[in-house]
């Protein structure tokens, strides 16, 4: 991160590590946090859940899964912010959580057909449905790439990101993984999320 950081003339702290544990044992989590991460990024609501009430209440807890509209009251009760909306019906039951959630609006940014996310030509439509709910905080952007072996390849999808992003209005951006994170934040990333970086490979 301080490598990528320092090539782009950014500061480290203008990047939000998102320590993506998932599949990760509870004592993991506490390793990380003792390390002093308070970011982590979970995307299965059953095992979450569990995970939120075990650790400190200083933890943000991200959101980074498949939404389903029939999960997503529960999740915005219980994360600090969701990284994957992209429908109308999860913003309607997002707002029966009554508190206020930090949003951001998932793009598929290669139009992959298997994929979820709004493709770019309907963004502005759906996001002027988030800014007109109330308790939905519209932070941003997020995208999940294609799977490429040379984070080169991600460069110009994340640097289309990056304008799409500034043109809505977004503070946050939320895209990079383990493979792809230094190319990310050299085109803008403000959370990259990392799991296998960090907590090596997920059990199955």
């Amino acid at each position: 991160m301080g490598r990528a950081c320092e090539s782009a003339g950014r500061q480290t702290e203008s990047v939000t590590l998102i320590s993506v544990s998932k599949n990760q044992p509870l004592e993991k989590l506490w390793e990380a946090y003792e390390l002093g991460l308070r970011d982590f990024g979970e995307s299965r609501l059953q095992e979450a859940e569990s995970k939120i009430l075990a650790m400190p209440k200083d933890v943000q807890w991200h959101f980074i899964g498949n939404l389903q509209s029939n999960k997503a009251k529960r999740i915005a009760t219980l994360f600090s912010v969701i990284h994957t909306l992209d429908k109308e019906a999860q913003l309607k039951e997002i707002a029966k959580a009554n508190r206020p959630v930090d949003v951001l609006l998932e793009v598929n940014i290669a139009d992959e057909p298997q994929k979820s996310g709004n493709p770019v030509n309907l963004l502005d439509a759906f996001r002027s449905q988030v800014l007109n709910c109330e308790l939905t905080r519209f932070r941003g952007l997020m995208t999940i790439g294609p799977a490429v072996e040379d984070p080169e390849l991600m460069r110009p999808y994340f640097r289309l990101m990056k304008q799409i992003n500034d043109r809505a209005g977004g503070e946050w951006l939320s895209m990079g993984m383990s493979g792809d994170f230094e190319v990310a934040i050299q085109e803008g990333s403000t959370h990259i999320r990392v799991g296998t970086a960090l907590f090596g490979e997920r059990d199955k």
